[in-house]
């Protein structure tokens, strides 16, 4: 029996991978009270989807080009807050899932989930729990007590200002100090200075050290 309009759990899919899209979009169709509205190959394209469909949920990828899925959650949160986000990401990193949780996600599960968990959690979040992937809030749990006994370095730990993950967003694309402080119409000393506080906060000391947290936290992407 088909489930009344009204019941009906309302979702977006984003993910820049047509083909994992309509993967989830097939798995889905069999679920009588779920009813995936549209789709969305990146976080600009989301944000706009949601405000014209006004989907319940959005299961949204991370890494996605234009617009990646941290700040595409920051926006839909401030301009749609009823609607629910659920990450679903391939990376399990602790400093990533709390940088989501902060910027307002319901759920974050990890993309090598059985099909049953994947449809637990849009049910979850859409009746206003919070879901966390088991490894994903082990990890949490265990960077918690490192807090809590001290054993975490707190430069390490210490979040990016917007401004700092701009300037780690260009210098993990390949562009030097002096190009930066073009393209942000910056002074290159204040461009030097923010990227030692990034290197200082990250505990990273090379280029290739920021890249990789870059492609990890979804600020850039390998095409």
């Amino acid at each position: 029996m088909t489930a009344s309009t009204e019941h009906l759990i309302r979702v977006l899919l984003v993910d820049d991978h047509t083909i994992l899209r309509e993967g989830i979009r097939s798995l889905l169709a069999d679920e009588p009270e779920i009813v995936v509205v549209g789709e969305a190959a990146d976080g600009e394209e989301a944000v706009a989807r949601v405000l014209e469909l006004h989907p319940d949920v959005v299961l949204m990828d991370m890494v996605m080009p234009k617009m990646n899925g941290l700040e595409a959650t920051r926006l839909i949160r401030e301009a749609a807050p009823s609607v629910k986000v659920l990450i679903l990401s391939m990376y399990d990193d602790e400093e990533y899932v709390q940088q989501v949780i902060q910027a307002g996600a319901a759920g974050y599960i990890l993309k090598g989930v059985a099909a049953g968990e994947l449809i637990r959690g849009i049910r979850e979040v859409h009746a206003g729990s919070s879901l966390l992937n088991p490894s994903v809030a082990a990890k949490l749990i265990e960077d918690y007590v490192r807090r809590v006994h001290g054993d975490d370095p707190p430069s390490g730990r210490e979040p990016l200002t917007p401004r700092e993950r701009e300037v780690l967003k260009l210098i993990a694309e390949g562009n030097s100090n002096p190009e930066i402080a073009r393209i942000l119409c910056l002074s290159r000393k204040t461009v030097e200075s923010h990227r030692t506080n990034i290197m200082r906060k990250l505990d990273v000391h090379d280029v290739t050290g920021l890249v990789k947290h870059a492609l990890r936290t979804g600020l850039i992407r390998l095409d």
